[in-house]
């Protein structure tokens, strides 16, 4: 029995195969009792409680460990097979491999739990500003999965048996090529960090300069996408945004109706006052005007018409709500207009005729008395 022990197939004796594949075995038998019942555990824990916290903790952290069972267990089996060495040493290089794989695992479990303690952050600071906290938890979370993503990075490049202080030396080197290549991104970094703290505007707000004009649809770290009004999707660097005017008509808290209208010179004093007086009722009367502010005045004589000018607020600022209670208004004046037998006036023009035979006899008629004429 130990001679068959002993016995080497391709360099390698039964007892050591016995022991890659025991470790191997055990290693599977972890994973699957891990995945059958201690996640299921954990998992029915979590959602006994009633923070949501933890449930997503167990989520993000099960698929990574599953496979950081077999990694590990390949990683331990393969240490303890003493495989021949030959011109490629075989066993140093799988080791190099797992232990690799074993690294990119431990970042994955750190990558997957960037999306609770950001779920976290932003909870806590909606505590002070819920929109703020909206807009900066996916910037923060894409910060974080970056920095982990680095940092993991270097640690396998340090596990390749590369040096890592030689690696940053040499980008110190090149740093001031890499920054001047990188002003660009830099100031979009900038411009975003300018617009987070003085917030002009927020994701599904409606935002005009320049030409572009339509729905913030995100914000991201070099850029914001914004949604046009034909449905185009325009992509403005940050930098960009905090150099120009930025209209938010969102931010409105009612929506502005200026307009000027006229009505026909040969109205009386009277109607104009009767006009004025029914309009002011209106305004005042009609659900969707805010109560605030409005002013109904005869301001001019214009070239054909006399002016009435109008000027209030809707209490909504929705586009679509904001002209059907325009549209209403101008119908009911419309209305009111024709009721005191007024009429709406539109550019016209008076021209007068002189008949010619009549000036010509006036400029030969002299009276016989006069001083003037020839004796």
């Amino acid at each position: 029995m130990q001679n068959l022990l002993n016995t080497a197939f391709f360099g390698v004796t039964v007892n050591d195969y016995l022991l890659f594949f025991s470790i191997l075995l055990l290693a599977l038998i972890l994973r699957s009792l891990f995945d059958r019942y201690l996640s299921r555990l954990l998992m029915h824990w979590a959602q006994k409680t009633e923070a949501k916290y933890d449930d997503m903790f167990v989520d993000a952290i099960t698929p990574p460990l599953n496979a950081l069972f077999i990694s590990v267990g390949l990683l331990v089996a393969v240490s303890v097979l003493d495989l021949p060495v030959g011109d490629v040493d075989i066993r140093t290089f799988v080791l190099q491999a797992l232990k690799i794989a074993t690294s990119i695992i431990f970042v994955w479990v750190f990558y997957r739990l960037c999306a609770p303690v950001t779920e976290m952050l932003r909870d806590f600071m909606s505590k002070s500003d819920g929109d703020l906290a909206a807009q900066f938890a996916p910037l923060m979370r894409q910060a974080m999965r970056v920095s982990v993503v680095a940092i993991g990075g270097i640690l396998i490049i340090q596990n390749l048996g590369y040096s890592v202080s030689s690696l940053l030396a040499g980008l110190g080197v090149g740093g001031l090529a890499v920054a001047l290549a990188a002003q660009d991104t830099v100031a979009n970094l900038f411009g975003t960090f300018v617009m987070f703290t003085d917030r002009p505007f927020k994701v599904g707000d409606w935002v005009q300069f320049k030409d572009v004009d339509g729905d913030v649809e995100a914000i991201g770290f070099r850029s914001t996408k914004v949604r046009t009004w034909s449905k185009s999707l325009k992509v403005i660097p940050n930098k960009v945004l905090t150099s120009e005017i930025i209209e938010n008509w969102s931010a409105m808290p009612k929506r502005r109706v200026k307009m000027t209208f006229g009505i026909t010179y040969d109205s009386t004093p009277e109607q104009i006052e009767a006009l004025i007086a029914r309009i002011k009722t209106l305004l005042k009367t009609h659900p969707g005007v805010d109560q605030d502010y409005m002013l109904v005045n005869f301001t001019g004589f214009g070239s054909s018409q006399l002016d009435i000018f109008l000027y209030y607020f809707t209490a909504t600022t929705v586009w679509a709500e904001y002209m059907e209670i325009r549209q209403d208004i101008n119908l009911k004046i419309m209305k009111i207009v024709e009721e005191l037998g007024l009429a709406f006036a539109f550019p016209s023009q008076s021209v007068y005729f002189e008949n010619p035979l009549t000036t010509r006899m006036e400029q030969n008629f002299r009276l016989p008395d006069d001083p003037t004429l020839p004796q």
